[in-house]
């Protein structure tokens, strides 16, 4: 069975301040062709062209919170989608205040986009789904930051059981109960004989998921929402060298991050939101992976296959 995409693209990876080789925070997340936007720091825009994504192919589009390395590229992104003569509608689920922002700087300039956009305002009371197709599933979560703030999850929905067609043909099932089978069911074959579901059919592949956690203070709440999740992304902007300062400002050192890895059973953990005043990042895979092995630095450009 061929399996859908699920690829992740980092398109910024500092926290408050860029570097000269790191953006700000910005992630570009492909489901079965299904483009979602994950935070649009600035120059978000100019990352997707660099590394090719096709960027009229983004409905969805995810902010964390209101903080400007998360969002400071969506106004420039919005525009230039209506300078390329975008039509189709977009979706973006944020706090409320986003769309006064918005709003207000498009009067201002007197810019009426060529494409409606839809809103669609998170809310911190625990684990929301906010987005469903027949594919997809994605949910908000609240982290624990400075000011308000929510992290997503995104969950590939259960694929259909695959046919054995060698079986299929064994056992004398017409065709007419393939669909049957693909959804679990038993069926009655052409001799009128009952066959069990197990029989005909093979397990299909796990379901994925994608968990997103941009700014937060250490928090054991968030495990409850983010367990067993194939990668999780998890803020790390600052090395113990600076425990007190990721207190101070709601955020999260490597090592507090790799722990939250470890007691949620994740897969694979990626660092993140890293802080301008580190230049060498290595630091932070030494302090993380004593207590997860399996991480590795979300940088600018790297692609994550699911």
């Amino acid at each position: 069975m061929t399996r859908q995409t699920f690829e992740l693209l980092i398109l910024g990876s500092s926290s408050a301040s860029p570097t000269s080789d790191r953006n700000p925070s910005a992630q570009l997340l492909n489901i079965s062709e299904r483009y979602f936007l994950i935070d649009c720091g600035e120059a978000t825009q100019i990352q997707l062209r660099r590394y090719k994504a096709k960027m009229q192919a983004i409905d969805h589009i995810f902010i964390s919170h209101l903080h400007g390395d998360h969002f400071f590229g969506l106004p420039g992104l919005l525009s230039s989608m209506h300078l390329l003569g975008r039509k189709q509608e977009l979706t973006i689920y944020c706090p409320k205040e986003l769309k006064t922002i918005i709003d207000t700087i498009n009067l201002a300039a007197q810019t009426h986009l060529s494409y409606e956009i839809k809103w669609m305002f998170t809310n911190n009371d625990g684990k929301n789904l906010i987005y469903e197709d027949a594919k997809v599933e994605v949910y908000s979560f609240p982290l624990k930051h400075r000011i308000y703030c929510t992290g997503f999850l995104f969950k590939e929905k259960p694929l259909a059981r695959k046919i054995d067609k060698y079986r299929l043909e064994k056992l004398n099932i017409s065709l007419a109960d393939i669909h049957a089978l693909k959804i679990g069911m038993d069926v009655v074959n052409l001799d009128g004989e009952l066959v069990k579901n197990s029989d005909a059919t093979l397990d299909p592949p796990e379901s994925r998921a994608y968990a997103y956690c941009s700014d937060t203070i250490f928090d054991k709440e968030l495990v409850k929402h983010i367990r067993g999740v194939d990668v999780l992304y998890h803020e790390s902007t600052f090395l113990d060298d600076n425990l007190e300062r990721a207190k101070k400002t709601y955020h999260t050192t490597a090592s507090q991050a790799a722990t939250i890895a470890k007691m949620a059973d994740v897969k694979q953990l990626l660092l993140g939101h890293f802080s301008a005043r580190y230049r060498d990042l290595s630091g932070f895979l030494k302090e993380a992976k004593p207590e997860f092995e399996n991480c590795v630095l979300a940088t600018d450009g790297k692609k994550i296959k699911i």
